[in-house]
């Protein structure tokens, strides 16, 4: 992986999990029974968190306050495997606090006066020698100051590698050589309010007349449930729309998208290609539950779907919440029909569904010389890009058991006709007590009677 290093202002997130059940008796609020507290940095300190479980090495270089709240947050980010370059604040640590219920936001109170460049420290050679030695950076901008800071300001306009900007409202301006900016809708209008609307040549006039303003390489505009829209201010703009996620937590979908993007650049991928990958990155984690599913524990951090190893993480936080995984397998060679029946049908037996895929090794020892037509990482893309599947591993050998046995589901699904034949996945889940269970599968449709078709027709 790639090294990175995140620039910005650092925030302490607490996430205060209960039962509401009743409203008090002098006003119409709900009464929150608190059953457990869920701490995490917030602001850069969540993108670079996320960034770190992609598995890059990170750096981050932020302004801490000496109290508590400061001191935390540098233990969080040490456990999360973030290195810190704390240029130190003056004023007290900015706290966000969410009272939630049955995984929904009733308020949030937020603790910490708003600081400014002047109670940022000072730029320090530490920070120079993180941008330097970094593939890629990201300014994750929440408007406190760092952003602000003219030193700073001057060791970003001097990176040599891909940057990516995440502005806020109350923050300064991109440098020019940045690479990508990321503002969401609601903040090109802030800056651009004309022409208004939201149809996407409104969008894409805004951001226009923004990314002449800003004098940057690049706007991409997330747009939310949208997607994004990426322009370079010289022709047609990309319009990349997000796979359809439910009733998923958007808190951090900013966050993602940005450490997704920098992590995509820093590997070689164009910004078309990376701004595709991180819409796909940020509609994964906001399904997946959104900043409320990122753990930090004594051994490190637990991602959120969507990133690095996510399928086991994905499965971790499942169990943890008391719900049911669903896994299921095959070589999904030219997805059709039949095989999005089998998926949703497997998605809907419980609360997460990973595909454990065949690698292209093993399509051929199973398939043929000839075969997979496709790739086993386009493959596993087109997987995810599906709603109902939530993580895909790819795994060598000729049967999924192995991968089966790290990932421990509590339902191996399979689609086809097996009549009262046993399913060798059924001794393997065994051991857990886990059950196999066969699915309809509609018939006629196969990659094989696919290919025989194509060969037939060419004849």
């Amino acid at each position: 992986m790639s090294r990175l290093t995140v620039v910005g202002d650092c925030l302490l997130d607490r996430d205060v999990e209960g039962e509401a059940s009743r409203f008090t008796p002098d006003a119409p609020a709900p009464v929150l029974d608190e059953r457990e507290v869920h701490t995490r940095p917030g602001g850069a300190g969540l993108a670079a968190v996320l960034a770190a479980g992609d598995g890059h090495d990170v750096t981050l270089v932020t302004a801490l306050a000496d109290d508590p709240g400061g001191r935390e947050l540098a233990d969080l980010l040490h456990r999360a495997g973030v290195e810190l370059v704390d240029l130190g604040l003056r004023g007290r640590t900015c706290e966000k606090i969410r009272l939630r219920a049955g995984g929904t936001s009733l308020a949030r109170w937020d603790r910490g006066a708003r600081t400014t460049a002047a109670d940022v420290g000072a730029w320090t050679p530490a920070a120079d020698e993180a941008l330097r030695r970094a593939d890629a950076v990201l300014v994750a901008c929440y408007g406190r100051g760092l952003s602000h800071l003219p030193a700073a300001r001057d060791a970003l306009a001097a990176t040599v590698g891909p940057l990516v900007w995440d502005p806020h409202p109350h923050g300064a301006a991109p440098v020019t050589v940045t690479t990508v900016a990321t503002p969401n809708e609601a903040e090109v209008v802030h800056h651009v309010p004309e022409p208004a609307g939201d149809r996407l040549e409104a969008v894409t006039a805004r951001a226009d007349r923004l990314l002449g303003r800003w004098g940057v390489g690049g706007l991409a505009v997330t747009r939310g449930r949208r997607g994004a829209l990426f322009t370079r201010g010289d022709g047609m703009p990309l319009a990349v729309p997000a796979p359809a996620v439910g009733s998923g937590d958007p808190c951090g979908a900013g966050d993602r998208f940005a450490s997704a993007l920098v992590g995509e650049l820093a590997t070689g991928a164009l910004p078309p290609q990376a701004v595709t990958a991180a819409v796909h990155a940020a509609s994964r984690f906001v399904a997946a539950g959104g900043a409320a599913s990122v753990r930090i524990g004594v051994s490190g951090t637990t991602a959120p779907a969507g990133a690095g190893d996510d399928a086991f993480t994905l499965v971790e936080r499942v169990r943890a919440h008391g719900g049911t995984v669903v896994a299921t397998g095959g070589c999904f060679d030219l997805v059709h029909v039949g095989h999005v029946q089998v998926l949703e049908a497997a998605r809907a037996l419980g609360d997460c569904l990973v595909v454990c895929l065949n690698a292209d090794a093993s399509v051929r020892r199973l398939k043929g010389p000839h075969r997979p037509i496709v790739p086993a990482a386009d493959r596993a893309e087109l997987l995810r890009a599906l709603a109902c599947v939530d993580a895909v591993v790819v795994f060598d050998e000729d049967t999924p058991s192995e991968v089966l046995r790290r990932l421990r589901p509590d339902v191996f699904a399979k689609g086809g006709d097996y009549g009262s034949a046993r399913i060798p996945e059924a001794d393997v889940l065994a051991a857990w007590g886990g059950q196999v269970v066969t699915l309809p599968y509609l018939e006629g449709r196969s990659t094989t009677r696919i290919l025989q078709e194509v060969t037939r027709r060419d004849s």
